[in-house]
């Protein structure tokens, strides 16, 4: 039995807790397939709890009863595509999949649609919303998928759903759906314009805001409840950066509104009673997501991204409750996942060196905190990821976290650099399964924070116009960093990334040769000029939102502006001179499959030392098992056979 401050006690055994001898390496599969347990959740009341668990595709969610550790039933999903799982009450499951196939009745380009099914744990009945007659809703071609936030809300006793819907006229357009989880009536609130974006509705079923925003004349508005029906609020012109509701503030007949005020983004709160905008709030210069009480519906604090994530609560009896929980667990990261109405009961994810990687309940009214399980069965404990800085070529200070192999001196040691997606995320010291899974392999493992990652407004805005440029640079200086310090040998050194990652390994080998031994791209952009076309073909107009956005970062005027060739990798494959792995999947919605399949052909007529992996029936997130594990295995073969750790 082992304790802490909070007298842990022994684990209710939701999985079986298999760890590894510390200085044991973890086998490809582990970290290769999904993990065994995820979207653990508490209801509402805090008695249940939720999970899935996963053996290779097969995937089943499961409700447990926690006063008795009695199963209260389970769903099969076999090899649906996972988002997430919740509690809509304490009976009432919201499982969220996607599918890369159209919807029944609509004809167009392939994306992914997120569907919705409540699952009854009592009655042990599942049932789409919206519902399974898409012609049930008026006149309007509703579809069933979700295409948003999904509001619960208790209305008279009952569990009422608020869900931003897709219905067809000569486009899809967005509708906003109630169903009634006691009665199984479906009501249709609001039919959206092509200018609708969302909606958020208060704890009485009414709609109190509407934002709207029109890509063509950048106009953007937010519509608010007053005297009865919806009235112009605020309004304004951006290109990109438009106003968000966050949702209701932490102070009554307030919304929360996140905009971009000067060069800076900001919480300000909007007075439902006048549409007045009040001051940027202090918080939002620490914060960057906020935390919502699903009880009041408000937001009661705020999530800081720094190392980790650090949770920020307005209220201080409750932050108090929260630094009780992660005092408990020292020395790890914890993630808060889950809470009960009250807050005084939480599921959290701890990563940690004398942990391991497991999902915790944490009781503070008993102060007890049982294990539920490994993240990931038979995974040892998390190699130590540590936080780096070093300065570009200019000057900046670029963040990176740095993760090395198991055993051996941290001397000459062969490197992965491991470029993150985006490129607006970030990297952080928290468990990441590929960079594990490399540094099990005995590769030092490198994650730039290049200029563009989301670390704060100006260090993204840093990266306008440095697509293939500094962004590029700022990687191959973490390695110079890297040799000078003399962790790394400078001629064992590979690129590796995924989605703007696998753009990032194909540019380090065209536009900045010379640094890396050999490069793989999991699904990256190759040719700059035909992605953007695509993008505009997707959205079904010039100048829309998404193109805008892309050019900003490109640093051009859209898909006819010549500096395109400058910056794709697939107009620089004369610069090519070490062996490359192209790995997609055959569903990607998001980067296309021809953008890895143009490449590979260009570089067999170029005679390049290319191979090329498809993972069929997989999309942009590796969202599958077993394609993931092909990936993984696929690239540590390529990754020995031309930069061997040993």
């Amino acid at each position: 039995m082992r304790r802490t401050a909070l007298h842990m006690i022994a684990c209710i055994c939701l999985t079986t807790v298999t760890q590894q001898a510390v200085d044991a390496a973890v086998p490809l599969e582990v970290y290769g397939r999904l993990p065994t347990l995820e979207d653990v959740a508490l209801s509402p009341d805090g008695s249940r709890i939720a999970y899935v668990r996963t053996t290779q595709d097969a995937r089943l969610v499961a409700a447990v009863s926690l006063g008795d550790k009695k199963m209260l039933g389970g769903l099969r999903v076999r090899e649906q595509k996972l988002r997430s799982v919740e509690w809509a009450d304490d009976n009432h499951l919201m499982i969220v999949t996607s599918a890369t196939a159209l919807p029944w009745g609509l004809m167009g380009q392939e994306t992914e649609w997120h569907l919705l099914q409540v699952y009854d744990v009592v009655s042990h009945k599942t049932i789409a919303v919206p519902g399974s007659n898409p012609f049930a809703l008026g006149d309007i071609k509703m579809m069933n998928v979700v295409a948003g936030r999904i509001m619960v809300r208790h209305i008279g006793g009952h569990t009422v759903l608020f869900v931003p819907a897709v219905y067809v006229e000569h486009r899809t357009l967005l509708a906003l759906v109630s169903f009634d989880l006691d009665t199984g009536k479906e009501k249709l609130i609001s039919k959206g314009s092509a200018a609708t974006r969302d909606w958020l509705v208060d704890a009485n079923g009414e709609v109190i805001a509407q934002e709207d925003y029109d890509e063509q004349s950048q106009e953007w508005k937010l519509k608010i409840r007053r005297d009865g029906h919806l009235q112009d609020g605020i309004s304004g012109h951006d290109a990109i950066d438009i106003p968000r509701v966050l949702g209701f503030g932490p102070t009554p007949d307030t919304l929360l509104i996140q905009m971009i005020a000067g060069e800076d983004p900001v919480w300000r709160l909007l007075s439902l009673k006048d549409g007045t905008l009040g001051p940027p709030m202090a918080e939002r210069a620490v914060l960057n997501s906020p935390i919502e009480d699903h009880f009041s519906y408000r937001m009661v604090g705020g999530v800081r991204i720094e190392d980790d994530s650090r949770y920020v609560f307005f209220d201080p009896g409750m932050q108090a409750r929260w630094d009780v929980i992660v005092h408990t667990f020292d020395g790890a990261h914890v993630r808060l996942l889950s809470a009960a109405d009250g807050f005084t009961k939480f599921v959290v994810r701890v990563d940690g060196p004398k942990q391991g990687f497991l999902y915790e309940l944490v009781d503070l009214k008993t102060h007890r905190a049982d294990a539920l399980g490994d993240v990931y069965s038979g995974g040892a404990a998390p190699l130590q990821t540590r936080r780096i800085t070093y300065a570009a070529a200019d000057g900046l200070q670029i963040p990176a976290y740095l993760t090395l192999p198991r055993a051996g001196s941290a001397k000459n040691l062969p490197l992965v650099v491991l470029a993150h997606g985006g490129p607006a995320a970030r990297d952080t010291a928290d468990f990441n399964w590929w960079a594990q899974a490399l540094a099990d392999q005995d590769y030092a493992v490198l994650q730039p924070n290049y200029r563009g990652s989301d670390l704060d407004h100006h260090f993204l805005a840093a990266g306008y116009g440095e697509w293939g440029r500094k962004m590029q640079t700022d990687l191959s200086d973490g390695v110079r960093y890297l040799v000078k310090e003399g962790i790394v040998d400078p001629a064992r050194v590979c690129i590796v990334g995924a989605s703007y990652g696998g753009y990032a390994a194909l540019a380090g080998v065209t536009l900045d040769p010379g640094v890396y031994r050999c490069a793989v791209s999991v699904a990256g952009i190759s040719d700059l000029r035909r992605w953007l076309d695509w993008v505009d073909e997707r959205s079904l107009e010039r100048h829309s939102v998404t193109q805008r956005y892309w050019d900003r970062f490109m640093g051009v005027s859209g898909p006819a502006d010549p500096v395109l060739d400058t910056i794709s990798p697939i107009k620089h494959l004369a610069a090519v001179n070490v062996p490359v792995l192209l790995i997609h999947g055959r569903d990607d919605t998001v980067v296309p499959y021809e953008q890895s399949s143009v490449i590979y052909d260009a570089m067999r007529r170029e005679k390049k030392d290319v191979e090329f992996v498809t993972l069929q029936h997989e999309d942009h997130w590796l969202s599958r098992s077993e394609t993931r594990l092909q990936m993984l295995r696929a690239s540590v073969a390529f990754l020995r056979a031309h930069n061997p750790p040993d």
